[in-house]
């Protein structure tokens, strides 16, 4: 497929873009862009200690913390001592989290539907379908390279003097 732009290429102005779209609700809701990806990640039970949900979002540990107190004060989390570990913390989702988690997730979809509208019905799904399936990649899935992938990009001497 010569002439394409890269994925990143294409996708970084459109999650720029998507993001500057949810600022406005995340802040009627009185969370933050992290503490979204938080009670995200609670709610879907993916995590259990405050280490395991740094990992999970991709957030360093010791700055989280902030934010996960700020979801406490608020009532949308809770921190208990770890019964096995008294240096851990259990994170729960209280209800209210999830009721905010809910309406937020429903007004950033509703735009998100709006932009979907654009597209013909079976390549949004296919979209979608294949969006869902790049993102359950690991990791280390994406960024790995082949040996083939690890030769030197300058060109031999032979080649480039010719």
């Amino acid at each position: 497929m010569t002439g394409r732009r890269d994925i990143a290429e294409m996708l970084y102005p459109l999650l720029q873009s998507l993001i500057a779209a949810e600022l406005p609700v995340l802040a009627a809701h009185g969370v933050s862009m992290w503490g979204y990806a938080v009670l995200g990640a609670l709610d879907d039970g993916s995590v259990r200690t405050q280490a395991a949900l740094a990992e999970a979002i991709g957030a360093d540990k010791t700055r989280i913390i902030s934010t996960l107190d700020r979801l406490q004060a608020t009532g949308l989390i809770t921190r208990e001592p770890d019964p096995r570990d008294r240096r851990a913390r259990i994170l729960t989702i209280t209800d209210e989290g999830r009721e905010v988690r809910g309406s937020v997730r429903a007004e950033i979809q509703a735009n998100e539907e709006r932009l979907l509208a654009r597209l013909p019905e079976a390549d949004r799904h296919g979209f979608l379908r294949a969006l869902q399936t790049l993102y359950r990649l690991p990791r280390e899935e994406i960024i790995e390279r082949t040996p083939l992938d690890r030769r030197p990009t300058q060109r031999s001497n032979a080649t480039h003097n010719r």
